[in-house]
């Protein structure tokens, strides 16, 4: 069964199995005692970090092992706001980083901390010139991720680093999605990195502290791992961690260059194969194994089940796929649709003929969800429905579904209904007014905040804007074609 979501968490590497397995055997002593075992435990422990430190590239005094790269990134932010706090309490991130980082902004906030998001593009990139601009004299500390977990663009890192040297304040980078690929360019002072994402075991994580960067453990004091992550290392899960590190890094020149090639096979035959589909995130400065597109009239989660069904495993930043309900903060914060959104990242090894099944598998299932969900069929323009898909039925019953204003404007309820269901009924609606006529959409489903001007954009029609009414938000678009 293809598995699709490297992303998420790569299969356990080779090389990982085996340096585990071996340092079972060698590494269960504690590596702080003096005799045979424990001097034993030390010198796995040792070549661990210097194997792991020079993949990073940093000294390994600097580099130390967590329980996750959760805890890792917790550990380096509240350790340098701690040490900074003389400076200042303002803490500045940018809008479509990790949620272990968002979390840890908003505590900070919750404490009394200050807190800036700086805004990214269409394609998820921050600009370096925002991020100077949110800088300020009581600054602690700067937060930006290396490549971005569900689109997979790339960050300015080495461009907002100088900044933030420029403007003494230290960078903090999630490098979870990237180490994989290659060191993290630039003068940052913190890192952080999560061993499962290139294929070691989970519940190793690694932190890296720059020497001269002022910086604080959070908790008791602990004498392991320079006091940043107390308790007992578990040497066999970081000797393979570090071990499949290696390897990955000894492939990854190789290997990026052929999944490069096979994303970009997905990139540029996804929107042949399925009609009206966004494919997001930046085309060129990305991550070269991953790649996010967003499927017009489709129902996330459905659409998951359908390819589990056809043995691909993938994941989505859709609401619809969520117990929140509410459409993935990275999708939100580029603006770009996100219902039926699927997310693939392809592991090292995964064959061509893969790719091109997924393609096939794909065409004929996002077609399926269509036609379960009612939506109108594919045209260049808007398509008027015909039979029981009109406008006032698929809205249903009731005062104002597909109720006409005086000058043939439409407005279509679809209070209690989520995604994509209002932007269906968008779609049948604005087919059965002429150019100039404008439909209203009722909705309460958070992701029509999203889905509805992406819909617009997509089909070239004007989106008006919204305002609130009972139960709801009220969203208009005026037919341009």
């Amino acid at each position: 069964m293809p598995y699709f979501d490297a992303a998420s968490s790569a299969p356990l590497h080779p090389v990982a199995r085996q340096a585990l397995q071996a340092s079972l055997d060698e590494g269960w002593a504690d590596p702080a005692r003096l005799y045979r075992e424990g001097r034993r435990a030390r010198l796995l422990l040792d070549a661990a970090r210097e194997a792991a430190a020079e993949a990073v590239g940093c000294r390994p005094d600097e580099l130390s092992f967590t329980g996750s790269g959760t805890q890792s990134v917790h550990s380096g932010i509240y350790g340098s706001l701690s040490g900074r706090r003389r400076v200042g309490r303002h803490l500045v991130v940018s809008s479509v980083e990790h949620s272990s980082v968002l979390h840890s902004a908003a505590s900070h906030e919750a404490a009394g901390g200050s807190l800036t998001e700086v805004a990214v593009d269409r394609t998820g990139r921050v600009s370096p010139e925002a991020y100077a601009a949110a800088l300020r004299p009581d600054t602690a500390l700067a937060a930006l991720q290396s490549a971005n977990h569900e689109v997979g663009t790339l960050q300015p890192v080495a461009e907002v680093a100088e900044l933030c040297r420029a403007a003494e304040v230290p960078l903090f980078v999630d490098a979870a999605q990237s180490l994989a690929w290659g060191p993290v360019e630039g003068a940052w002072s913190i890192l952080a990195a999560s061993a499962h994402k290139w294929g070691g075991p989970a519940g190793v994580g690694l932190l890296a502290v720059r020497k001269g960067v002022r910086f604080a453990p959070q908790g008791p004091p602990d004498e392991r791992e320079s006091g940043r992550a107390p308790g007992f290392e578990n040497i066999p899960a970081i000797v393979a961690a570090a071990a499949s590190l290696r390897a990955v890094r000894a492939e990854a020149e190789a290997e990026a260059a052929r999944l490069r090639d096979l994303v970009d096979l997905i990139r540029a035959r996804v929107v042949e194969v399925v009609p009206e589909v966004e494919v997001v995130g930046d085309p060129v400065r990305r991550l070269p194994h991953l790649v996010t597109f967003s499927c017009l009239y489709v129902d996330g989660e459905t659409l998951l089940h359908e390819l589990d069904r056809a043995e691909f495993s993938v994941s989505s930043g859709s609401s619809c796929t969520s117990s929140t309900l509410t459409p993935s903060h990275v999708l939100r914060a580029m603006g770009v649709l996100s219902e039926g959104n699927v997310r693939v990242s392809l592991p090292f090894g995964t064959p061509a003929e893969d790719v091109d099944r997924f393609l096939d598998v794909l065409t004929w299932v996002v077609t399926a969800v269509r036609t379960k969900l009612g939506a109108p069929a594919a045209a260049a323009g808007p398509v008027t429905a015909a039979g029981p898909g009109t406008a006032s039925e698929a809205a249903g019953a009731g005062a104002g579904a597909g109720a006409a204003a005086g000058n043939g404007d439409l407005t279509v309820d679809s209070l209690g209904r989520l995604c994509p269901i209002p932007v269906i009924e968008l779609a049948k609606a604005i087919g059965d007014l002429p150019v100039g006529g404008v439909v209203t959409v009722l909705a309460d489903d958070e992701a029509a905040r999203l889905d509805i001007p992406a819909w617009c954009e997509m089909r070239d029609q004007e989106y008006l804007g919204e305002h609130p009414v009972d139960g709801g938000t009220a969203y208009r678009v005026r037919r341009r074609s």
